[in-house]
């Protein structure tokens, strides 16, 4: 009959069911992000930065804030050259320590996540008992996997924590209370000014990202009076 229309029911079908599918990956796109900087439960202490993920050990004028990887050679290096530095900055009063236990090369470690696992245990002991953050830091480092191994146990994290003086928080460190945390922490370490990229160790003295030439007095001391 002229002038008569047909309703494509068809047509209407198949842009509806396209309207629903996009909603669909837009809805996974969406909490895949959200998963991604979940930060899951957070260490609540008084020494213990939520929002930035720091541990801050000290009470000085400065801050030195550093962001380790507990699989990281390089940072190991860095403790080693430029911890007694810290330690008389500490001591002085001319700054507070902010440690950032961050998770980057998990991949590294044979499918165990220990980078991920040691940053959690770094929270579980700094809950625990803030005066034990960098004796367990130190220690960690020295007992320092090579990269490219399965790493340290659970159980060899928390003979490391007992051997500072830490023990209650075998669920803690097993369970991995703050793993997510660590992940959330990890995406917000600032990238270098020269290569736009992040690495460990990321050092800051008052907030400004510094070059490591090797010589703490330089980096370190000299920026803090």
């Amino acid at each position: 009959m002229a002038g008569s229309t047909k309703t494509n029911w068809f047509a209407i079908w198949v842009s509806v069911a396209i309207v629903v599918v996009v909603a669909v990956v837009i809805g996974v796109v969406v909490w895949m992000n959200n998963a991604a900087t979940d930060p899951g439960t957070r260490p609540e202490a008084s020494n213990v930065n939520v929002e930035t993920g720091a541990i801050t050990v000290g009470e000085g004028t400065g801050t030195i804030a550093t962001y380790v990887d507990f699989m990281c050679p390089i940072c190991n290096q860095f403790e080693q050259l430029y911890g007694d530095a810290i330690d008389e900055a500490l001591a002085d009063g001319s700054a507070s320590l902010d440690i950032h236990p961050i998770a980057i090369p998990d991949s590294r470690s044979q499918g165990t996540a220990f980078s991920t696992r040691a940053a959690n245990a770094m929270y579980c002991v700094a809950v625990e008992d803030e005066d034990k953050s960098l004796p367990f830091l130190r220690a960690m480092f020295e007992n320092q996997p090579a990269e490219g191994t399965a790493g340290l146990t659970d159980a060899q994290i928390l003979d490391i924590a007992k051997g500072v003086g830490v023990s209650g928080i075998d669920s803690c460190v097993t369970d991995g209370t703050y793993s997510k945390f660590v992940t959330a922490m990890t995406q917000k370490t600032p990238a270098s000014s020269e290569t736009g990229r992040v690495g460990t160790p990321t050092v800051l003295v008052d907030d400004e990202i510094i070059s490591l030439t090797g010589d703490p007095a330089t980096d370190i001391t000299a920026r803090l009076k």
